[in-house]
């Protein structure tokens, strides 16, 4: 009969969490014990058995990550660095799409029991949720989300690349922005608002506008476009909180016959690959690495590698295209 992980700790008189640490060598069990346990194992031919080994730590070799919604390039961009990286840890990923429900408290919560640690993008749940599930040890890692003592965190720069932004555009000849989001919406486009409010302060003689939406997609973006088209007052700028609402409003101001950048500038935030062939101005974020290092500092709470909090804080870069790039008059 095969030899069980239990056979070995009652053979070296430890626990099974003690033989568990010998065999992932975690480095964390005094030397004379893990001579015992190495002994018990050589005599019993132990091999361990990898679903068992999780049953008996009552461990699940998942991960969950969270979402606010699963549509758009950006999500898919962050679940795709997460997944190769978890998978390259031997763990499977569980993901679930809150889509604002009342019900999401509760079923953040109930995922938190059906795996061994969670990633939480973005505000999905109220922070007493996320505070209730660190109370109870749960691994946490929050996603463009703004920090909560205790807790790991990972997140890209915004406030610094809105300023340049913002400078970018003033210095396009821009004079009345419009900003197109929602800064309560997420940390990250209420950190952008900020970067754009101090471009605007500095330079003195601009005027800053918020056209509020809490939905990003391009279909926001057109509706936008619609709006202030049958208003007849077009700002000099939109400033889009993310590339798939400009995508929509330079689609819509264009169909309508407005020059873009002529008439009328247009700048995104993330990069992702349609803004590229739109020659879209924007702000690219490394949405594979977020997704990733979210999984790395998820692996290193649920393994034990360390237990005080970490803060990252990736790096983003401005990329100026044609939609904000004005041609240059001859003299």
């Amino acid at each position: 009969m095969r030899a069980t992980i239990r056979d070995v700790a009652e053979r070296a008189g430890v626990s099974i969490a003690t033989v568990s640490r010998v065999v992932r060598e975690s480095g964390t069990v005094r030397p004379e014990t893990q001579e015992r346990v190495s002994r018990a194992i050589a005599e019993l031919h132990y091999t361990p058995n990898q679903l068992g080994r999780r049953l008996a730590e009552q461990t699940h070799a998942a991960n969950g990550i969270v979402f606010p919604d699963l549509s758009g390039p950006y999500y898919a961009e962050v679940v795709l660095g997460y997944e190769d990286v978890a998978a390259d840890l031997g763990r499977s990923v569980l993901i679930l799409s809150t889509h604002g429900r009342d019900a999401a408290p509760a079923m953040v919560e109930d995922m938190a029991g059906r795996c061994d640690g969670l990633v939480i993008l973005g505000r999905t749940v109220a922070d007493d949720v996320v505070e209730r599930l660190a109370s109870r040890h749960t691994p946490l890692v929050l996603l463009a989300r703004a920090p909560i003592d205790g807790v790991d965190s990972v997140k890209a720069e915004n406030t610094s690349a809105a300023v340049q932004l913002g400078e970018h555009v003033i210095g396009s000849g821009a004079r009345r922005i419009t900003f197109v989001g929602d800064p309560e919406h997420s940390a990250d486009v209420s950190e952008r608002w900020v970067g754009l409010e101090q471009a605007v302060e500095d330079a003195g003689d601009v005027q800053l506008e918020l056209a509020r939406c809490g939905a990003l997609g391009e279909d926001v973006g057109a509706a936008v476009a619609r709006d202030f088209l049958a208003s007849g007052e077009l700002p000099d700028a939109f400033v889009c909180a993310n590339d798939e609402l400009a995508l929509g409003l330079m689609g819509g101001l264009r169909g309508a016959g407005v020059d873009v950048p002529g008439q009328v500038l247009v700048t995104g935030w993330d990069d992702v690959m349609a803004a590229r062939y739109a020659g879209l101005t924007t702000v690219r974020q490394p949405m594979r690495e977020l997704g990733a290092t979210a999984a790395r500092l998820l692996d290193e709470l649920i393994t034990g590698l360390r237990t005080e909090p970490r803060h990252e804080v990736l790096p983003t870069e401005l990329v100026v295209r044609a939609s904000s790039t004005r041609p240059r008059k001859e003299s």
